[in-house]
């Protein structure tokens, strides 16, 4: 493996950070000296579900409605819900944890709040209900795609019909508690996730389960009905035994490995129902609970999983994948029957299930950094490639992490492996078991790991256990992502998504943004050609919102690529050339159009938005036109009548969208040159055209290809409004217009 990282990266250096701090308040904000955690009165370990019942029992007891004759109620009010504001979304609480208060100034929300009503009626429906499972964003996925049956109620606080659904919910919950997952989505909190999913009203009802499209209820809300639907989707079997059966049916489960539940009865006795015993088949070979007596007898009577042993243990592991519970002594995890499930459900994953107890042999668990009750996958190279698992001890999550694990190309780090020297590039992630954001950052990483195979190895490193490693390298906040390359290190600052991780490395791979010195700047930028433009990002490496911009600059950077060069310069470490450059503010964006006669020429970005898409428009915006203006006369003989491939934009002045496909239309038109003409059509101005052309909504673009036998006048219109798939959807056309003409060619 070569070393691919360019030298002149912006290299972070952990071990000599120099901090410095320009706090500008331009607004009055909701300002508290205690911090957010103690102000709902919960941990840094404390989940989602866990917060939002904090803030719900503050809520209803601090909140001005009750509170009429305090004064300091509604600033009181203001602080606790600012910090539930913060704790609740992982970005905000990863930023907070990073860097305080002082690192959320571009996110200033918790101004506004709910009634008591609100809050006492409408918040949180289910979170007090133990058989149904508050799903958010990041936990969506795992559960669904576990091999578990669920069944799942996307909600909103405000809506009426959720309301009246929500006692039926709870019963049918109870009800069916053991066939299947019982699952709820606050839409209003997870908006994207439930966009998403296609849910445009409330309440969905859907059904989910791994390699299955999922299955919207559409009947009626009723127990009754829930239930009859759920059953359909219940996969179990039940076998009535007979004297011609009997010794054969269990002769051949045996052989499986597969135990027998059987009821005996006579036609008069006291027989189990039909659907009691399908329920029954139902949660013990899908889920959980219900029918409890008998259900909780079997499974606590299933044999454990298999013992392994310290002399066997690394050949065990090297021939097989395998899950394994370690434990000190009292194996708890015996209690749980759950967990006897997961030796059938892994079992199409080819994964064993075992434990080791770690008091018999305290060397083998302290070479692998394990001091405590855990659970780890082993991925049939021995105890060379491992990962501790650290979410929830709960089925659908060791499912899911099971499932992953073995896939996926993560291992757990210890001052043994760590990659501190290596020639190979390493993704660590320094992370702590207690930092929810840090749990929800694992799958995404192991997603990321599988894309990257080959290319870059992925560990992560427990910084409860190893903090003097953690120290050495500086690391103050959880979690601290970071991709090591030789003497090289550079710091991922972007979102907890395996997208912008795989971004951040292409980028590192193939830089889009040019870091510039002083001496380049004059170089490349000042002195640039006649023809070339840039856009430079000014900015200082302890700005908030220069580090908040900088993942969006490099996005914006690749979709300009050979349209406009980019560039960034660290004005804290050349003040003076910014000072030089009149730079007053950070970041401070500047686009150097073409060179012209004027003298030095620059303009500033003062746009609210500064994500990639509206930096990306915005510097497009200043490029020449590349698209020909048609007038009806020009449109006529050059698009119907010519001899040449077109795509029009027919667009009216007045329309916003049309303002923003503009540029978007002009990358387009320089992405297709040479081989198909880029044509604008004002419909305001020419709508006699755009009514010939069918024209009944702006923008619209179709494509008008050349053909010698007929032309079509007509034209065939494209629906999507990125440049790049409209080139792509145009290049398809060509193609199979080409493969059209070979064929009548050879006919003939």
């Amino acid at each position: 493996m070569g070393v691919w990282f360019n030298k002149d990266d912006y290299v972070i250096d952990l071990k000599r950070v120099t901090v410095c701090f320009l706090i500008v308040y331009m607004a009055v904000l909701v300002g508290t000296d205690q911090d957010f955690y103690s102000l709902l009165g919960v941990s840094k370990t404390s989940s989602s579900r866990e917060i939002r019942q904090a803030f719900k029992k503050l809520a209803l007891k601090l909140h001005p409605d009750k509170n009429p004759n305090n004064a300091n109620a509604h600033s009181d009010f203001l602080k606790i819900n600012r910090a539930y504001e913060v704790l609740k979304d992982e970005d905000l609480r990863k930023k907070y944890d990073k860097y305080g208060e002082k690192g959320l100034s571009d996110n200033q929300g918790g101004g506004q709040y709910e009634s008591w009503n609100y809050y006492r009626y409408d918040f949180g429906i289910y979170d007090d209900d133990p058989e149904i499972i508050t799903l958010d964003r990041r936990e969506f996925d795992a559960a669904v795609n576990s091999g578990e049956l669920w069944f799942v109620n996307f909600y909103s606080p405000g809506c009426s019909h959720c309301h009246d659904l929500a006692p039926t919910w709870r019963e049918f919950a109870k009800e069916v508690d053991g066939l299947l997952r019982i699952g709820a989505v606050n839409c209003g909190d997870d908006r994207m996730l439930c966009r998403m999913k296609g849910v445009n009203s409330y309440p969905s009802l859907f059904i989910f389960r791994s390699g299955m499209a999922a299955v919207k209820y559409h009947g009626d809300r009723s127990k009754e009905s829930l239930v009859s639907f759920a059953m359909q989707h219940v996969r179990s079997t039940v076998t009535e035994l007979w004297t011609g059966n009997f010794v054969n049916s269990i002769q051949t489960a045996f052989a499986a490995g597969i135990g027998w539940l059987i009821t005996f009865c006579s036609k008069g006795g006291d027989c189990l129902t039909s659907q009691t015993r399908l329920r029954l088949s139902g949660m013990l070979f899908l889920n959980s609970l219900d029918a409890k007596e008998i259900y909780l007898e079997i499974m606590h009577n299933l044999p454990d999983f298999e013992l392994l042993s310290a002399n066997t243990l690394e050949d065990r592991l090297a021939h097989h994948r395998w899950l394994l519970f370690f434990h000190f002594g009292k194996n708890e995890d015996s209690n749980d029957p759950e967990l006897k499930k997961l030796k059938t459900l892994l079992k199409n994953e080819h994964i064993q299930i075992g434990r080791f107890d770690c008091s018999s042999a305290p060397d083998v668990c302290s070479t692998l950094y394990i001091f405590q009750p855990c659970l780890a996958v082993f991925k049939g190279q021995g105890t060379k490639e491992y990962e501790i698992h650290h979410g929830k001890k709960i089925l659908y999550d060791i499912l899911a992490f099971a499932k992953e694990s073995v896939n996926s190309h993560v291992t757990t780090l210890g001052p043994q492996n760590f990659p501190a020297n290596d020639k190979e590039p390493w993704l660590v992630d320094f992370f702590a078991p207690w930092c929810p954001p840090c749990r929800a950052l694992l799958p995404e990483l192991r997603k990321a790991s599988k894309h990257l195979y080959g290319q870059l190895k992925f560990g992560t490193l427990d910084c409860t256990v190893h903090e003097g490693l953690c120290n050495m390298y500086n690391i103050q906040a959880y979690p601290t992502t970071v991709v090591f390359n030789q003497s090289n290190i550079h710091e991922y600052e972007g979102h907890h998504s395996a997208e912008q991780i795989l971004e951040f490395i292409e980028d590192l791979m193939n830089p889009s943004v040019i870091s510039l010195t002083p001496t380049t700047f004059n170089e490349l930028v000042t002195q640039r050609k006649h023809d070339e433009v840039w856009m430079v990002d000014f900015y200082s490496p302890w700005c908030h919102p220069c580090q908040v911009l900088m993942p969006e600059w490099k996005r914006m950077a690749r979709t300009l690529t050979g349209l406009i060069n980019v560039g960034s310069i660290d004005c804290q470490q050349y003040h003076s050339f910014c000072a030089q450059e009149n730079v007053r503010r950070y970041p401070e964006i500047r686009f150097f159009p073409q060179k012209s006669d004027k003298a030095y020429q620059y303009h500033s970005y003062n746009g609210w938005n500064r994500d990639a898409y509206s930096l990306r428009i915005w510097g497009l915006g200043f490029l020449p036109q590349a698209s020909i203006d048609l007038t009806p006369q020009t449109f006529n003989e050059k698009v119907l009548q010519g001899k040449s491939h077109w795509v029009i934009d027919f667009y009216a002045p007045w329309c916003g969208p049309c303002q923003n496909f503009a540029p978007e239309f002009e990358l387009l038109a320089r992405m297709i040159k040479g081989k198909v003409k880029a044509g604008k059509v004002d419909c305001q101005a020419y709508a006699q055209i755009c009514q010939k052309a069918g024209i009944r909504a702006y923008p619209t673009v179709k494509f008008y290809p050349y053909e010698r036998a007929q032309r079509n006048t007509w034209g065939e219109q494209i629906d999507t409004r990125d440049a790049k798939e409209i080139a792509t959807l145009i290049y398809e056309k060509l193609k199979n217009l080409q493969n059209h003409e070979k064929r009548n060619k050879d006919e003939l």
